[in-house]
């Protein structure tokens, strides 16, 4: 009679060694709890591609210290949850932007239960990552037309890190100047195009995707902020003190699935389109071979010299309190993951801006040394071109050639992401104008 609450014990006890985080799994199998966003698409290499291409696993089966693995992969749409289920012990490495990569410091401080930066996935050096955007048919032409509107943003993101520092620039109080809607990207994008809100400012991949579909144009280039930002990988103190090896497997497959996007961008985006829903064209604006985004796994200074500057942002927003940053990354298990290749990747530099047509059925984009060149190309081509691409001229974000401002000034074809730029150059080049895309088109051929 008395050995019937022991089993029952017993039994409650026995799952806790096959499932659950891996800080549970001292017994044959070890579940290993993966947080990520699969439609934020500058985690990729910590998420959607790394996943798909099987690399952590197969570092994990290479591991032979007598478990077997498991590795439980859990899709999100924002960083907020992955953090939450993290401080709970539940999600063992995960992945999120800069701004919600402190709040997961904070957070996991905060708890007694503490985080680190290990790695970083995309990035971008002059914050390209992160646009303003608004309906199609927008009357509004520069951030000062913001004033008193309602902007779409979701608090605590690097979006409304670029929101409110973009405002504060032009002179707009971002909590008293304007109407802030504090929505998710999906809900922001469909007040959009209902007309409830003036203008969305989002995160990769939402403002591509809307201007792609034709359901928004931009306002703003995040790059005009000139200030890294960046996605990163965040695990768990007490998962990487007891399973170092784990974690260093994970580094190692996130290092080679990001030499896979390096050297395969075409099947890589289409592979994550096809796991994600997104268009291939919006990913590869993002991780092309020329896109907006950088991947690279190394913790590169200038991108902690970034993360120091956002704290302010947050402690403003009452987010969060001191941060301490220095404690919150710690770099050491993906040095020893990449060895001696480790100080070659934190040397590396973004690829040179470039403008590149994707023609269909193409396995390899064609890149050109002008914009001008493109045109001339797309022009002659006009039913084979799946998608073309062009940096900016003033920030080297790239934009579709097709949505982007075009100017002409004298023999040269320029293309801009937002309208506020364009207009900057035409009043600095005396001479240069405005034109449209089927203009600029005409006089390229």
């Amino acid at each position: 009679m008395k050995t019937k609450p022991v089993v029952a014990a017993l039994l409650l006890l026995a799952p806790l060694t096959a499932c659950g985080s891996a800080q549970a799994g001292d017994g044959a199998t070890v579940t290993v709890t993966v947080g990520y966003q699969s439609k934020t698409i500058n985690t990729v290499t910590a998420g959607t591609l790394l996943r798909s291409l099987g690399y952590f696993e197969k570092e994990l089966n290479s591991l032979h210290d007598g478990h077997t693995y498991k590795v439980d992969w859990q899709d999100y749409a924002t960083g907020a949850p992955i953090t939450a289920q993290m401080t709970a012990g539940k999600i063992d490495i995960g992945s999120m932007g800069d701004f919600p990569l402190l709040i997961n410091a904070a957070r996991g401080k905060q708890l007694g239960k503490p985080t680190h930066l290990v790695s970083v996935t995309g990035y971008n050096l002059h914050g390209g990552l992160n646009t303003i955007v608004t309906s199609p048919d927008s009357k509004l032409a520069s951030l000062k037309d913001l004033r008193g509107k309602k902007v779409s943003t979701s608090v605590g993101s690097a979006a409304d890190g670029t929101l409110v520092r973009a405002l504060q620039r032009a002179g707009i109080d971002p909590d008293k100047g304007v109407e802030k809607l504090n929505q998710q990207p999906a809900v922001g994008a469909s007040a959009l195009s209902a007309g409830s809100t003036d203008a969305l400012s989002q995160f990769v991949a939402w403002p591509g995707l809307l201007t792609y579909q034709g359901k928004a144009k931009a306002l703003y280039d995040g790059a005009e902020l000139d200030l890294p930002t960046f996605h990163g990988v965040t695990a768990r103190e007490d998962f990487a003190d007891k399973r170092p090896a784990v974690l260093e497997a994970f580094l190692k497959a996130q290092a080679q699935a990001t030499d896979y996007l390096d050297d395969h961008p075409v099947a890589a985006a289409e592979s994550v389109a096809k796991a994600t829903g997104l268009p291939a064209e919006v990913v590869y604006l993002y991780n092309g071979d020329h896109g907006i985004a950088t991947f690279d796994p190394a913790v590169k200074p200038q991108l902690i010299s970034a993360l120091k500057q956002d704290v302010s942002v947050l402690k403003a927003a009452k987010l969060t309190g001191d941060i301490d940053v220095d404690f919150f990354v710690d770099d050491q298990y993906v040095k020893k993951a990449l060895g001696a290749g480790y100080a070659k990747r934190l040397a590396t530099a973004p690829a040179a801006a470039a403008s590149e047509v994707w023609p269909k059925g193409a396995s390899e984009t064609q890149s050109f040394t002008t914009p001008a060149e493109l045109l001339k190309y797309v022009s002659a081509h006009k039913a084979g071109i799946r998608a073309a691409y062009v940096p900016d001229a003033t920030t080297g974000t790239l934009w579709f050639a097709d949505k982007a401002v075009w100017v002409a000034d004298g023999d040269q074809l320029l293309p801009f992401v937002a309208p506020e730029t364009a207009r900057a150059y035409v009043l600095a080049h005396g001479g240069a104008r405005v034109v449209t895309y089927a203009d600029a088109l005409e006089r390229a051929s």
